[in-house]
C-alpha cells in the first residue's frame, strides 16, 4: 500500500482562502473514493467548524496530539457526512506554540505522530495558521508538498519571498523531500484587471507550478461554513464547487504523472 500524499495549504497571509481550500478540497477529494484525512493545525478552529465538529466540544484535539497526550487514532473524527476524517482544534492549541519549545524533537511532533497512518490514506492535509510559528513548521516538516493559496491583490507577492524562504530553509536543514506542490488563485475576479494581472505574474514566475484551477470568488463558498459543510454539500452546481472538484483532478492527475507507477494506489 502507498503512503498518503501530504499537503500543507499554507500561506502566513490571512483570508486568502487556505481554510476554504483545506475543506472543499478534502470534500471534492472524497468524493473522487480517495480516503482523506484534514487536520487543523489553526487555533482558530475554523476547519473544524467548516467541517461540521463543534470546536466548544472537543475532548480531545490536534494539541493533544502535537503533546504526546493521545494516540492518534483517538483524535480523529469524521467529518459530519462530507466523506473525510479531521483532526480537529480550537482556542487551546495556542499553548502548543510554548509548551512545543520545551519539547525533544520540536520540529516533528506531526510527522512522528502521523506515521502510523500513513498508508491508511490517499491525502492528508494540512490546514496551517496565518504565521509562520511553530505549528507552521511542524506542518512543513510532515509534508511532501506546499499548497499556497494566494488571492491576486496588491500585497500578494509580498509576502510570498518570506514563505518560500522558510519552504526553504525546511527543506534543506530538516525534510529534503519538500517541495511547492502548486500554488493556487482563489476569490478571483476575471473582470478585475488588476487580479489578472497578478495571475499574470504568478505564472511568468512559477510557471507550472501555478495549478490551472483557478477558485472564483463565490458566495456558495462563503456560506458553506456557517452550516458546518463544504460547499459540495452545500450546492453541488455552484461555480466554487465545481472549481474545486476540478482542482482536485487536477492534483490527482499530476501526482499519477509524478509517480513511475501511476496506478498504484491504496487498495
Amino acid at each position: 500500500m502507498a503512503m498518503a500524499r501530504i499537503r500543507a495549504i499554507a500561506n502566513q497571509k490571512g483570508g486568502v482562502g487556505k481554510t476554504t481550500t483545506g475543506i472543499n478540497l478534502a470534500a471534492s477529494l472524497a468524493a473522487t473514493k480517495r480516503r482523506v484525512l484534514l487536520i487543523d493545525m489553526d487555533p482558530q478552529g475554523n476547519a473544524t467548524m467548516g467541517s461540521g465538529v463543534d470546536k466548544y466540544q472537543l475532548e480531545r484535539s490536534t494539541l493533544d496530539l502535537m503533546l504526546d497526550r493521545v494516540d492518534i487514532e483517538d483524535v480523529i473524527y469524521p467529518a459530519a457526512d462530507n466523506g473525510y476524517d479531521v483532526i480537529p482544534a480550537n482556542g487551546d492549541l495556542t499553548a502548543a506554540e510554548v509548551e512545543l519549545i520545551k519539547m525533544p524533537r520540536k520540529e516533528y511532533r506531526l510527522r512522528d505522530a502521523l506515521a502510523p497512518i500513513a498508508k491508511r490514506y490517499h491525502y492528508i492535509l494540512v490546514d496551517c495558521p496565518p504565521s509562520l510559528n511553530m505549528l507552521t513548521v511542524n506542518a512543513l516538516v510532515a509534508a511532501e508538498g506546499v499548497m499556497i493559496p494566494i488571492q491576486c491583490e496588491y500585497y500578494a507577492l509580498e509576502g510570498l519571498t518570506a514563505l518560500m524562504n522558510t519552504i526553504e530553509h525546511i527543506r534543506v536543514s530538516v525534510n529534503r523531500n519538500l517541495e511547492i506542490a502548486g500554488l493556487l488563485r482563489t476569490m478571483f475576479d476575471p473582470r478585475n484587471n488588476l487580479a489578472n494581472d497578478v495571475s499574470s505574474q504568478l505564472i511568468s514566475h512559477f510557471g507550472d507550478r501555478v495549478y490551472r484551477t483557478i477558485i472564483p470568488r463565490n458566495i456558495r463558498l462563503a456560506e458553506a461554513p456557517s452550516y458546518g459543510i463544504p460547499a459540495l454539500s452545500h450546492d453541488r452546481s455552484s461555480s466554487g464547487t465545481l472549481a474545486y472538484l476540478a482542482l482536485a483532478g487536477e492534483i490527482i492527475r499530476r501526482d499519477q504523472q509524478a509517480q513511475h507507477k501511476p496506478n498504484q494506489e491504496i487498495s
